[in-house]
């Protein structure tokens, strides 16, 4: 298990970790209600997170550790490509301003904890309900898969192998999110979000000193990318659709997922949610920081592995080894707060939308959170597992299936804020058809994001999840048009 272990930077890791294990217990007892047995309380931590908690735990939840690992070693990959992380976070703010507010207030007068239970409550549709449970649940398993990826780069990279010390990290993980629900997340937001801003910073101010600017940066990317005959430091004429839709795509899914949900359900109050989609550019900021690691890598001449590896390589190779532990402790923190979270959205939407209403109705709210917990443990043991048991790039290839899956979800979840004019049947035809459509698409495209149709002018690359979601859209209005005529030609045929 040990392989050349660094003393010092293992010693920073292992201690910030402690204290955030620590932490995760403790917030049983943070701003502690009557009884953590109820969902209200366990699963949305009393509805009462202010400003401040809101943007902690949103951006906890929105930036994790995968983030600060695969933006970073999709730039060191392709370039300028990769960056369209950053548009897709600009365009969501806006359309978290306008839509969120909204559905909190309906969850909040309603009594609704998941998206589930404010579609059923919407449409009255049972069958609406579960397709966007089971779908919320479906695509949120490898987004937890994932925040493991990023802490199995961080612990490989202080020297440790094999899955002992991954298994460990997520059992503790396990423990204090059964114990605490999401206050534990939410407090330990504060120290993820505050290591990695000083992580970044300390970077972008230091490693450019050493090697030889920012225009020396840029240079060494641009011929690395030239000499690979690939990717570049700007965006090809043929990159600019792709990258549009990519940036547009995922900024409608980014919030439809539980583990963002969850946090805005958890907001005190609309204007809070406000605030935080006016202070959560900032966040945009960091990724636009962490996205240059990427040109770093090049020009720091490092060979990799795998490209997963550019960030940890980096603070290897330019820090000393008491800062590159505490670097890869804030990877590895990032990866807890977000895998929390997504794991109390399944939990959540598992209790509510499935077993409440078609195991056990009758269920207390005490027995609620119980179900929840036991819930949240067997999604993080299943994530583990499946890290554990198929390849790697599998899980990176479900995780883009999940974007496309839960965009499905978006016509339900957000017309009926709205519009009174869908049907449930229609928008559970739309949704079938974009899941299995786009779907199979992805699959016959070798389980890539991007899917090639002629426009006229030649063939373009689109995000097949905006293509899915177009198509969803298109069999909704269809199947509702026809069934509104239905009637009155049923009533013509009788006049008749």
């Amino acid at each position: 298990m040990l392989t050349n272990v660094d003393s010092a930077a293992f010693a920073v890791f292992l201690a910030l970790f402690v204290l955030v294990t620590g932490m995760g217990f403790v917030a049983a007892r943070w701003r502690k209600p009557e009884t953590l047995a109820h969902l209200d309380e366990w699963g949305l931590g009393g509805r009462k997170f202010g400003t401040w908690i809101t943007w902690f735990l949103v951006g906890g939840d929105f930036y994790t550790a995968y983030t600060v690992i695969a933006v970073p070693a999709l730039v060191y990959a392709v370039g300028a490509y990769g960056f369209f992380a950053l548009p897709y976070t600009i365009i969501v703010y806006p359309f978290v301003f306008a839509v969120m507010p909204v559905l909190w207030k309906v969850a909040k007068e309603r009594g609704y904890v998941t998206a589930g239970d404010v579609v059923r409550g919407a449409y009255g549709s049972r069958g609406l309900e579960l397709a966007v449970a089971a779908t919320g649940v479906l695509a949120t398993m490898p987004y937890i898969a994932l925040q493991l990826i990023g802490m199995e780069v961080a612990i490989k990279a202080l020297g440790l192998s094999g899955e002992v010390p991954l298994v460990v990290a997520f059992l503790v993980l396990a423990l204090y999110t059964y114990s605490s629900g999401l206050r534990a997340p939410a407090l330990i937001a504060f120290v993820k979000d505050i290591m990695i801003y000083i992580v970044v910073i300390a970077a972008i101010a230091i490693v450019p000193s050493k090697l030889g600017g920012y225009g020396a940066i840029f240079t060494a990317a641009d011929a690395a990318f030239a000499a690979k005959g690939s990717g570049g430091i700007l965006l090809s004429p043929a990159q600019i659709m792709p990258y549009a839709s990519l940036a547009l795509g995922s900024a409608l899914a980014a919030f439809m997922y539980p583990h963002t949900l969850t946090g805005i359900f958890a907001s005190s109050g609309g204007n809070t949610i406000r605030k935080n989609a006016m202070l959560l550019p900032a966040y945009t900021l960091l990724l636009g920081l962490l996205a240059l690691l990427g040109y770093m890598g090049h020009a720091a001449g490092l060979k990799l592995a795998s490209n997963n590896d550019v960030v940890p390589a980096l603070f290897k190779t330019l820090f000393p080894s008491w800062f590159a532990g505490f670097a890869f402790a804030a990877i590895a923190i990032g990866a807890l707060v977000p895998a929390a979270v997504m794991s109390i959205g399944a939990a959540n939407l598992f209790t509510r939308n499935f077993w409440k209403v078609w195991i056990d109705p009758k269920v207390t709210p005490s027995g609620e959170a119980k179900v929840a917990k036991i819930t949240s443990m067997l999604v993080k043991v299943g994530a583990l597992l499946a890290i554990l048991l198929m390849p790697t790039q599998f899980a990176l290839d479900l995780q883009l299936l999940g974007g496309l899956w839960i965009l499905q979800t978006l016509p339900a979840l957000v017309f009926g804020l709205y519009l009174n004019w869908f049907s449930s049947t229609a928008l559970l035809a739309g949704w079938a058809v974009g899941l299995a459509g786009g779907s199979w698409l992805a699959w016959s495209d070798g389980l890539k994001p991007l899917h090639g149709i002629d426009l006229g002018a030649g063939p373009v690359a689109i995000y097949t999840g905006l293509l899915a979601l177009a198509l969803n859209i298109v069999v909704a209005v269809v199947v509702n048009l026809v069934l509104k005529r239905m009637p009155q030609e049923r009533l013509s045929r009788e006049a008749a």
